[in-house]
C-alpha cells in the first residue's frame, strides 16, 4: 500500500485469504485489491499480469520482477504481445515501459505488469474495489487530476476459490473501460479547445 489509497475494512481479510488460498499456485503472480468503476464482474477473478494498487504477492512471485526495461522491451517485440499487453490497443501499457527505459518515469509497477504478463501469469481481483485511490486530486506521484478512477469500497468480502485462467469478459470490460478514458480525454480537450476560442 501507498499512503495515497484508503482501503475498506475489508482489505486485509481479501488478501489474506487470497495469500492463502493460491499460495502453492505457482501461475498466480499476485492478490489485487482495486478494480475499476466497471458494473457486473464477477465477484473475484484473474486478469493476466500484475498491478500496484493495493496488492500482495509470495516471495516465489516476486522472483519473476525483471528489473531491466529494455530487456522486458525486447522481449516483448520479439513475441509481438503490445497489443495483447496494450489491452488491445485500450490503454498505454508499452509506452510507459518505453518512457520509463529512457528515465521519464521511474515505474517499477510497469515492469511488474510485463515480467508477470510475459511470464503468462494472472492476478486476482475483486469484483468490487477493497481500495480507492485518493491520490488523483494531483496529490500523487504518476497521477494528474482525475475522478474516473473513482470507486465504491466493498462493504463485504468474497472468499470462493476461482479457476485459475484469464477471465476474457472481464478482461473485455476493462478494456472498455480503458476505451472510455480516451473519449472522456478527447471531450476535456475538445471543450478546453472551445473555451479558448470563444475568449477570442
Amino acid at each position: 500500500l501507498e499512503d495515497d489509497l484508503v482501503v475498506s475494512p475489508y482489505f486485509l481479510k481479501f488478501m489474506n485469504n487470497g495469500l492463502k488460498m493460491y499460495k502453492d499456485e505457482l501461475k498466480v503472480a499476485s492478490i489485487h485489491g482495486y478494480i475499476y468503476p466497471i458494473d457486473n464482474l464477477p465477484d473475484t477473478f484473474f486478469i493476466k499480469g500484475a498491478d500496484c494498487w493495493g496488492w500482495a504477492t509470495w516471495k516465489r512471485a516476486w522472483d519473476v520482477f525483471e528489473y531491466d526495461g529494455k530487456k522486458i522491451l525486447d522481449e516483448l517485440k520479439s513475441r509481438k504481445l503490445e497489443k495483447e499487453a496494450d489491452f488491445n490497443n485500450s490503454y498505454g501499457f508499452t509506452q510507459m515501459l518505453k518512457d520509463q527505459i529512457k528515465g521519464k518515469n521511474n515505474s517499477w509497477a510497469i515492469r511488474w505488469y510485463m515480467s508477470t504478463f510475459l511470464k503468462d501469469m494472472v492476478t486476482l481481483y475483486p469484483g468490487i474495489s477493497y481500495v480507492q485511490n485518493i491520490g488523483n486530486d494531483d496529490s500523487g506521484t504518476h497521477c494528474g487530476v482525475s475522478n474516473v478512477f473513482e470507486v465504491n469500497l466493498a462493504t463485504t468480502t468474497a472468499t470462493t476459490k476461482v479457476e485459475i485462467v484469464e477471465n476474457l469478459e472481464s478482461r473485455r470490460n476493462i478494456e472498455v473501460f480503458f476505451g472510455s478514458l480516451k473519449v472522456s480525454l478527447i471531450g476535456r480537450i475538445v471543450s478546453k479547445l472551445k473555451r479558448i476560442s470563444s475568449a477570442w
